[in-house]
């Protein structure tokens, strides 16, 4: 099946500085694991900017405008938080995050496509609706769902979340919104501390957080004994996937021990549902992921079974 993939060399302008673990580096790497004959058949195209309308559905005018005026000079940049550093380039690379979301919906909703992997960054699940934090200036995943609504006029949509952080910021932009459904697998205790099993929105909000250490085991048995069937029973028009791969056991900031088939299936099960309920439509956005091999090889298996499911 064919699959659309969206990037923008714009994205790997986002400079947060050196050893900071949100790197260029990281699309670089996913870049290169999907320039082979295996991915030939990919449809490619460029990430476009998200317009001010698209990301005011989710983010207040004042926020977004205030996030877009910091334009630092080049080799300078402007710490947010902590970890929340914008550069010279972070701007544009924000806007082409959330944008790719807005076209890859557009495809698989003008039946273009079924299925779009948008391999961009920054990030954007920790992004609150008026707060930037966790590497996120935007709610990429959010804005993607509220395109959907808004444009394609779908009437239920679900963010599903396997980044091994949990998705605070997407949690908090559609909590209080039925037509939205947020399921997420996490580790906790662990960055930034939100997700207990307990926080539920209006009923539309699902978290099954994972003690440090669980493995492929436990993550697939969190998806399909509590997670996979409240997506199926809510059966969702669209499915957005915040594909974060730093639930890995290699990667250098959490302590799961997730692998690489674990990701292929799970995406093999939300291609399934997405078949029953969605017309195939699945787009998937790119979230964490820290060791640069263990990113590349859970991106290929992640885009493999895009293409195969």
């Amino acid at each position: 099946m064919s699959v659309l993939l969206l990037t923008h060399r714009a994205c790997l302008a986002h400079d947060p500085g050196d050893f900071h673990p949100e790197c260029p580096d990281r699309l670089r790497a996913v870049l290169q694991a999907l320039d082979c004959e295996e991915f030939s058949d990919l449809i490619r195209d460029q990430a476009p900017e998200a317009t001010l309308e698209q990301l005011c559905r989710v983010h207040p005018r004042n926020y977004v405008e205030a996030i877009l005026a910091i334009r630092p000079a080049i080799g300078d940049s402007v710490p947010l938080d902590g970890d929340t550093i914008m550069s010279h380039g972070s701007a544009e690379a924000a806007l082409r995050a959330a944008g790719a979301g807005v076209a890859a919906v557009d495809a698989v909703c003008r039946g273009e496509v079924r299925r779009a992997f948008c391999a961009t960054r920054p990030p954007g699940h920790h992004a609150e609706p008026a707060r930037p934090m966790g590497f996120c200036f935007f709610s990429n995943a959010v804005i993607a769902a509220r395109h959907a609504q808004a444009a394609h006029g779908l009437a239920r949509v679900a963010i599903l979340d396997f980044d091994v952080h949990h998705g605070n910021g997407s949690q908090a932009c559609v909590e209080g919104d039925a037509s939205i459904l947020y399921a997420s697998s996490h580790q906790w205790p662990l960055y930034p501390g939100t997700g207990d099993a307990r926080e539920r929105g209006v009923g539309n909000v699902f978290n099954a957080p994972l003690r440090p250490g669980a493995d492929g085991a436990a993550f697939r048995a969190a998806w399909a004994g509590m997670l996979l069937p409240a997506v199926e029973a809510f059966a969702p028009e669209l499915l957005v996937v915040s594909a974060g791969f730093d639930a890995h056991a290699r990667d250098p900031l959490a302590q799961l021990r997730v692998r690489e088939p674990d990701f292929a299936w799970l995406t093999a099960e939300l291609c399934g549902i997405a078949e029953r309920h969605a017309g195939g439509r699945v787009v998937s956005l790119l979230e964490g992921g820290y060791d640069l091999e263990a990113l590349a090889t859970s991106t290929a298996a992640h885009v493999r079974a895009l293409m195969r499911a």
